[in-house]
Formats: C-alpha cells, structure tokens, sequence
C-alpha cells in the first residue's frame, strides 16, 4: 500500500512511550445503539492482528471512525409529522423548546436503525524525525494525532516550515525553467491565486503550464497554489503552498520495481511496499524543504 496522501509532521523529540502497547490498549469497537461515533486503532491490514505494522526504521498505524449517518431531512420530516400530529390532537402549539426536546427523542429513537459510515486513517512514523499522515486536511490529520497524543500521553510533533514561500517559489519554476531543482517535471495541472482578491482563483488542468497564457497570469500577480509535478521519476503528486503532498501516484519505473521485488506471498509484498514507501519518503521530504529553502528554525 502506498499512501495517497502526505501531510507531514516533525518530531521534535523521541516518542518515549511503548506506542506498539498503546495502540493496543484501545482497539476500535463498533458503536452501541445509542452512540453517534466511535474511534480506535485497528491493524494497518487484514493480513495482521497487531494495530501496527514496524519494520527497521518505520511503524504503520491506522484510526478507524464509525458514525451514525442519520440525515437532517428525516429528522426533520419525522419532527414535523410530531409537531403536527401534537397541534392537531391538543389543539395547542409546540414552542422551541418542546420542538428540541422531540428532535433528541427522534434522534435517540433513530440511531439504533441508522447507517454507519466506516473511515480509516493512516499514519506513517518514520523513526525518530517524521509523523506523516495519509489525509488532505489538516482537520482529519490532527483527529489522528489528537488520538495519537491522548493515547501516549503526548506526542512533540509541529508542521515543518521553510525560509522561502512555497507559493512564491513554485511560481518561479514556471516562469524560470531554469530555477526548478533537479529531478522535478512539471506535469499539467495548477492553481493560482490573486492575494488580492480572494475570488481571483484560476485552475488549469490539461495545460502547458510553460504557456503564454500562464505566464500572462503570473505577470497579472497570480501565484501559485498548487502545482502537479513528477519527481525523480518515481512519483507523480500536487504539491500545495501548505506544503500538502496530494494525490500521490507511483509512476510505471517506480511500479515494476516494486512488482520486480515483492514476493507472491501477501506480508512479504506488503513489507516490500512498506519498506519502499519508507525510502520515498526519506528522499522526498528533505528534497522538498531544500526546495524552498530549507527548514526554518521557530522562536
């Protein structure tokens, strides 16, 4: 398996407690019939039973989330029919507050009957440097670490920042070709912004980001936010001005070795996956903070 996603923490200290115990300490257990949501750690795959997967140097872990799906148009439908069921036989009117008091009866009455929505979460530690976590918000990401921390009593981790702004930077490389750093290819997709007005928003897809048209809106003071690049020939993703890695994707050379590697037999492969997803990532995350300059030290 090989995350789609990136979004990348630093460790700022060693993880000091028996995390492969934690884990284990709350495995997920599915919703009682009058709960909304359930969260817990499960195994990274269904080929284990440990809640994690640690190799040399990297351990696999996973959150699941089950919540209740209940629709606000039935709730709404089933409180309406109420209130109007309670005017009608005691020819009275029903006020906020009683209309409250019967959503939460109909919720509570509805929960037991309602779908669950299933959602897993992954995150990749990779030693003692780098939380990074399969997710593209940093919403989801911190509900991950938020569990993470709660769980090991803490957890030293920050977003990495550089010296230069991605968003400045990335729009050097398609202005000036002979700015990007080695190894990375523009693909065909962007998005550029106008700092000025929050509505002045271009996306291109299927585009020669080299053209005169970009170009024009770059000279128009556009930046950009997002960029589709290949790196070293190995992956293919957008990389946003938050320093998000998204929509990874292993290209054709990076696939067949790994096809060329992994063995026939279910763990080994996923071990080989895994051990390779380590070893894009430890080139890939120093490669891009190079990018822009470098990690910049925090007061």
């Amino acid at each position: 398996m090989f995350f789609k996603n990136a979004i990348v923490y630093r460790l700022t200290a060693a993880i000091v407690s028996n995390m492969t115990d934690k884990l284990a300490e709350k495995p997920f257990i599915s919703c009682g019939s009058q709960e909304f949501s359930r969260v817990g750690w499960v195994p990274p795959s269904d080929l284990f039973e440990e809640p994690h997967r640690s190799l040399a140097g990297v351990t696999l872990i996973c959150l699941q989330k089950e919540e209740k799906i209940l629709p606000p148009a039935v709730v709404r439908q089933e409180l309406d029919a109420k209130v109007k069921l309670i005017e009608s036989e005691q020819a009275r009117k029903v006020y906020r507050k009683e209309k409250d008091q019967l959503k939460d009866e109909i919720v509570m009455d509805l929960l037991p009957r309602a779908f669950s929505k299933i959602s897993k979460t992954y995150a990749l530690i990779l030693g003692s440097e780098w939380v990074i976590v399969d997710a593209t918000s940093h919403k989801r990401a911190e509900e991950l670490l938020s569990h993470l921390r709660s769980l090991l009593g803490s957890l030293p981790v920050i977003l990495p920042d550089v010296q230069h702004s991605p968003s400045a930077v990335m729009s050097q490389w398609l202005e000036h070709p002979e700015s990007r750093p080695t190894g990375i290819q523009l693909l065909d997709e962007s998005e550029l912004r106008d700092s000025a007005l929050e509505a002045g928003v271009i996306r291109c897809k299927g585009q020669d980001l080299e053209s005169e048209e970009i170009t024009q809106h770059l000279e128009a003071g556009k930046r950009v936010t997002k960029l589709a690049i290949e790196w070293q020939e190995t992956l293919s993703f957008v990389l946003t001005d938050d320093l998000k890695v998204n929509r990874i994707r292993l290209t054709d050379q990076l696939q067949e070795k790994i096809d060329q590697d992994g063995s026939d037999m279910a763990v080994d492969r996923f071990d080989t996956e895994l051990t390779q997803m380590k070893l894009e990532f430890d080139r890939l995350i120093p490669a891009i903070l190079a990018a822009f300059g470098g990690a910049a030290e925090r007061a």
